[in-house]
């Protein structure tokens, strides 16, 4: 078998760099001969547990080392002892050109991600009935690695060979005697955020299930609205500021479910095999990044012809009242939640 040592670029963002595992492990295990090397932002390692053998993780240090041109030029010299053989960029940003211009000209084979913008903007501008769907996240991973010259099938279940160790978790979790459900309400822009008001009369509803709800988020301003929803409502725990992202998976892991927007938390959940509902709004499952695995029919959204307005949902709503959200009834969430996990 050729051997080959391929360095792999992806430097943000969580989600999306949650989506390279299913297949760059099933890569790596499928071509044991080949060292595979991931290059990312240092909080970003802790995604991936329980790597193959031959894959490893690099880090980048774009507010020191590695910043500006300068640091990219040190970081190409850094990069060149490790006599890579090819680069696949599965990010296609301004930095990873830069970083691939300065290899171009030691002959190694570089193959870029098709970010396929195109097609996209077709998909927003088009009315409901016509809009296609378009290659997911893990497609064009995999397309990258095939004009590299690998044979790649994404055989992927979860990090974990079967469930996170739960010793880890301290006293966040009890023994189990009822369902358990994760809910994250979070996302990083508005467009994707279910009306916190409604999940929190969502949260109300299920709370009077016999299940126990684990509330996902961060910072200080989820951590108080999630604070709050602890006191107040029975059987629900926030983790925030209580875990971290290792202990988050375990936890996910031993879920029989997952509430999220399309967001960070949807692809960690999608990671350990744990189902998911997700809520949508400003996005579209059609653009391509729904979670691993998932089942499509799991997904909560309203047709509507200006959905998406946006691939990312970095976009004031037009409308200006984000009717793709506020049309979803915290009883209607609350159904699909009952009807998929309990």
């Amino acid at each position: 078998m050729e051997k080959r040592k391929v360095l792999i670029i992806r430097f943000s963002a969580l989600g999306d760099v949650a989506m390279t595992i299913p297949v760059v492990y099933s890569l790596a295990k499928q071509n044991p001969e080949t060292e595979f090397v991931f290059l990312s932002k240092p909080a970003l390692r802790k995604l991936f547990f329980n790597a193959p053998d031959n894959f490893t993780f690099e880090e980048i240090d774009f507010k020191n080392r590695h910043k500006g041109i300068a640091g990219l030029w040190r970081l190409f010299r850094e990069l060149r002892k490790q006599d890579f053989d090819q680069i696949a960029d599965l990010h296609s940003v301004l930095r990873s050109h830069i970083l691939s211009f300065f290899f171009r000209f030691t002959g190694i084979q570089i193959a870029s991600i098709d970010k396929q913008r195109k097609a996209k903007r077709e998909l927003i501008a088009a009315k409901s009935e016509d809009k296609q769907q378009l290659p997911t996240s893990f497609e064009r991973y995999e397309k990258v690695f095939r004009q590299l010259g690998f044979v790649v099938e994404t055989q992927f279940t979860s990090i974990f060979a079967t469930k996170g160790d739960t010793t880890k978790l301290g006293d966040v979790i009890s023994e189990k005697k009822e369902k358990w459900i994760g809910i994250a309400p979070f996302a990083k822009h508005t467009g994707k955020i279910y009306p916190i008001e409604k999940m929190e009369k969502m949260v109300a509803l299920l709370s009077k299930e016999n299940v126990k709800i684990y509330l996902f988020g961060g910072g200080n301003k989820e951590k108080m609205i999630l604070g709050k929803w602890e006191e107040t409502y029975p059987n629900v725990i926030s983790t925030v500021g209580r875990i971290d992202m290792e202990k988050e998976l375990i936890l996910m892991s031993h879920l029989d479910g997952m509430v999220t927007m399309d967001s960070g938390n949807m692809h960690l959940a999608s990671l350990v095999s744990c189902p998911v509902v997700s809520v949508w709004g400003a996005t579209h499952t059609l653009a391509g990044f729904y979670g691993w695995n998932q089942n499509p029919t799991d997904a909560v959204q309203i047709d509507l012809d200006c959905r998406p307005c946006s691939i990312y949902g970095n976009k004031e709503c037009h409308r200006g009242d984000y009717a793709c959200l506020n049309e979803i009834s915290p009883q209607m969430l609350s159904l699909r939640i009952k009807q998929r996990f309990l």
